[in-house]
């Protein structure tokens, strides 16, 4: 792959994610931020700084024969329309989650790149969170035996950001913007397919889209999983809670604090003792003997599988397989679409998928 051509990428929407992206290029081998473009002027005075090219238009981006990739990195609601742009021009095309706001739309990208030959691929970079690789570890080896309910969380007191994130016509809200992130997460962690979904919608700052979300999804297998975002919340639940045949596991915050209890098999079962709950006494809810558990810190694990560019420039090159296929993030969609649904009609949405 050494002596393969250095890719030349553009962003495009150099705002908070798109100088970020500069960084996390960066940081791999065999691909170069070739340039920007942004139609607010200050932000390409800061890519400018950073001594990347500027570039007029949009279109003069699609002109530049010397660019390989384009990267999106605008509100959702252009999406699709840049990609199409992009690859019909010969790009390839990276773009920024949530890659669109329905499926049907990503469908209409996907055919767009078959036809123009070009790799269509989008940023899910939380498929390579620390937590998120714990947890799925910890189910693959059954650490707690077998994962029948998870729960996964991100929350905060900061409402929605002030930008266009607050908007409707832009595909603002949390579902779209943190919930995306989440599900795409929680589908990796089992083969199975759905089999139902229920969810409510927050809007309790007033604006036009969500401000959190709690749903609850049930799968053929039997695995139930709760998956909530908030940014109301000025205490917060744990990040991830799972519960398994042997065990529970919890993983409090990014910080990766937390634990991991199961039973211990070496000892026969141990009656708790009664505890004072209340006005009264409880044995079912008193927590269990120290003999009869054991206690583990969580503890990271390795994670050997390329970062998103070194996978982007590897796939490129015809060495590795798309890190992101398009038909996991269309699934993913779908899951959004039927949250909403299910929101709306404020019913249990049966559907298998």
């Amino acid at each position: 792959m050494n002596n393969e051509k250095t890719l030349q990428l553009v962003i495009v929407g150099f705002g908070g994610m798109g100088s970020y992206h500069g960084q996390l290029v960066e940081q791999a081998e065999g691909i170069v931020v070739r340039g920007a473009y942004d139609p607010i002027e200050y932000r390409m005075e800061l890519a400018s700084s950073r001594g990347f090219r500027t570039y007029d238009s949009f279109e003069d981006v699609l002109g530049d024969e010397e660019v390989d990739v384009v990267l999106i990195a605008t509100p959702n609601d252009v999406h699709k329309e840049l990609a199409i742009q992009a690859l019909q021009a010969g790009k390839h095309v990276i773009c920024e989650k949530p890659v669109t706001v329905t499926g049907a739309e990503l469908i209409e990208i996907t055919e767009a790149a078959e036809k123009a030959q070009r790799l269509f691929t989008v940023h899910q970079n939380r498929r390579w969170d620390e937590d998120f690789l714990i947890i799925k570890d910890l189910m693959s080896q059954k650490k707690v035996g077998d994962v029948f309910h998870l729960e996964s969380r991100v929350q905060g007191a900061n409402g929605i950001p002030g930008d266009w994130r607050q908007l409707k016509a832009y595909g603002g809200g949390m579902l779209l913007d943190w919930g995306v992130h989440l599900l795409d997460q929680l589908l990796l962690l089992t083969d199975s397919k759905i089999e139902s979904v229920h969810a409510d919608l927050s809007y309790i700052l007033g604006t036009e889209v969500d401000d959190g979300f709690t749903t609850t999804i049930k799968f053929k297998d039997g695995l139930t999983a709760v998956i909530e975002v908030g940014t109301t919340n000025y205490i917060k639940l744990p990040r991830w809670y799972v519960k398994g045949t042997e065990g529970t596991a919890v993983i409090c915050d990014w910080d990766l604090s937390g634990e991991i209890v199961t039973r211990n098999r070496e000892v026969e079962h141990v009656e708790p003792t009664p505890i004072q709950a209340g006005k009264g006494l409880t044995k079912t809810m008193a927590p269990p003997s120290e003999e009869s558990t054991i206690r583990r810190p969580i503890e990271k694990v390795e994670d050997l599988s390329d970062g998103f560019y070194t996978n982007l420039v590897s796939t490129l090159h015809g060495a590795s397989q798309q890190a992101v296929p398009n038909h996991e993030v269309h699934r993913v969609l779908t899951l959004i679409e039927t949250i909403f649904e299910s929101a709306e009609k404020n019913a249990v949405i049966v559907r298998e998928f």
